[in-house]
């Protein structure tokens, strides 16, 4: 079991039922899934790059990766129905905790002037979404394998009802917002 699994049932847990008087163990929020996203809108003019995304993702979530379609043909895009334009995963149970304590832990402290996560990012509902950048701030990542930076979206679904039991949730498992 990993080690956030653990402490979200001996410690994070019984935290939100108090803070928030909770009184049936199943109101309290818990993390669902985490998807992660990678948008590779230059697909359309060099294939090659769909090949690493795929290659890099699964490196870094530890899972792998559909590949995206376009839905629609936009002629000014040069975009016909059905190109592959981008990579997505969803992690759930064990690989979404093991790669929510990568994230909190060993890739956000590598971004430059990291100033913490903006925690704007919550969509009314309890899901938290947040832009990474660079794909190159996770560890298992070499920069001499990168032909392109590339950036992420990643995506948390919790069973809150409210953003503030997001914001909570995420806080007590480390996430650094900021103030």
């Amino acid at each position: 079991m990993s080690r956030l699994r653990d402490k979200y049932q001996s410690e994070i847990a019984g935290k939100l039922a108090k803070d928030f008087q909770f009184s049936n163990p199943m109101q309290i929020p818990k993390l669902t899934k985490i998807s992660v996203n990678m948008g590779l809108g230059e697909a359309v003019q060099n294939p090659k790059i769909i090949d690493s995304a795929l290659e890099e993702l699964t490196q870094i979530t530890g899972q792998k990766p559909m590949i995206t379609r376009a839905r629609k043909s936009i002629a000014t895009f040069k975009l016909r129905e059905g190109m592959p334009i981008g990579v997505a995963v969803t992690l759930r149970r064990d690989r979404m905790y093991e790669f929510l304590d990568r994230l909190i832990n060993l890739a956000l402290p590598r971004v430059r002037d990291f100033r913490g996560v903006s925690p704007k990012g919550f969509d009314g509902r309890g899901n938290f979404t947040m832009g990474i950048k660079e794909q190159i701030i996770f560890p298992e990542i070499s920069y001499d394998q990168v032909q392109k930076v590339n950036g992420l979206n990643v995506t948390m679904v919790t069973t809150a009802k409210t953003d503030d039991e997001a914001h909570r949730l995420l806080t007590y498992f480390g996430m650094p917002f900021r103030k």
